[in-house]
C-alpha cells in the first residue's frame, strides 16, 4: 500500500514538475510572430519529453496545464482556453500514435520514426488548431495563415530537441524505452 501511495505521489510531482517546466519554456525563448498577437517558443519539446516520462492522462494534463499558465501568465490570457485544448489534444494525438505502434516492441531506427512520426502529427494538429482559432480571434483566414510556417517550426524545432534529450533519458534509464 505505502508502495501504491509512493508512486502515486512521485508522478503527482513530475506531473506539475513538467507543467512548471513547460510553462517556463514559454518564457525562456519568446518569438512574436509578425501581424499576429502570438508568440512561438519551446513549449513543445518539453511536452514531447513529458509524453516519453509521463502516462496519457499525466502527460495531457501538464501539456494542457502548462501551455495554459504560460499564456496567463506570460499576458496571453485570451489564448489560455484555446492553448488548453489545441495542447492537450496535440498531446494526446502523439501519445495514441505512440501507444497504437506498441513501441515498445520496436527497436533502433523504427522506434525513432513511430516518435517523429507521432511528434509531427500531433504537431500539426497544433498548427491546425492555432490556425482555426486565430481565423475566430482575427476573423481572417489571411492574418490566420501568417501563424502556419512559425508553428510549423516551433513543433519541428520541438520535435529535434525532444529527441536529443529523451535519447540522453533513454541510455540512463529513464522515460519510455
Amino acid at each position: 500500500m505505502m508502495e501504491t501511495n509512493l508512486k502515486k505521489t512521485s508522478v503527482t510531482v513530475l506531473t506539475a514538475m513538467m507543467m512548471c517546466i513547460i510553462m517556463v519554456a514559454i518564457f525562456v525563448l519568446r518569438i512574436p510572430v509578425p501581424f499576429t498577437q502570438g508568440y512561438v517558443n519551446l513549449s513543445d519539446g518539453i511536452i514531447f519529453i513529458a509524453i516519453s516520462l509521463l502516462d496519457k492522462k499525466h502527460s495531457v494534463a501538464a501539456a494542457s496545464l502548462g501551455c495554459m499558465m504560460g499564456d496567463i501568465i506570460g499576458g496571453f490570457a485570451f489564448w489560455a482556453p484555446w492553448t488548453f485544448f489545441i495542447k492537450g489534444i496535440m498531446t494526446l494525438i502523439t501519445v495514441l500514435i505512440i501507444d497504437a505502434f506498441a513501441e515498445k516492441h520496436l527497436t533502433g531506427g523504427r522506434r525513432m520514426a513511430v516518435r517523429i512520426l507521432a511528434m509531427t502529427c500531433g504537431g500539426l494538429f497544433m498548427t491546425f488548431g492555432y490556425f482555426i482559432a486565430e481565423r475566430v480571434m482575427y476573423g481572417t483566414w489571411a492574418v490566420a495563415a501568417l501563424g502556419i510556417p512559425w508553428n510549423i517550426g516551433q513543433f519541428a524545432v520541438g520535435i529535434a530537441l525532444a529527441l536529443v534529450i529523451t535519447s540522453a533519458l533513454n541510455k540512463v534509464g529513464i522515460g519510455r524505452k
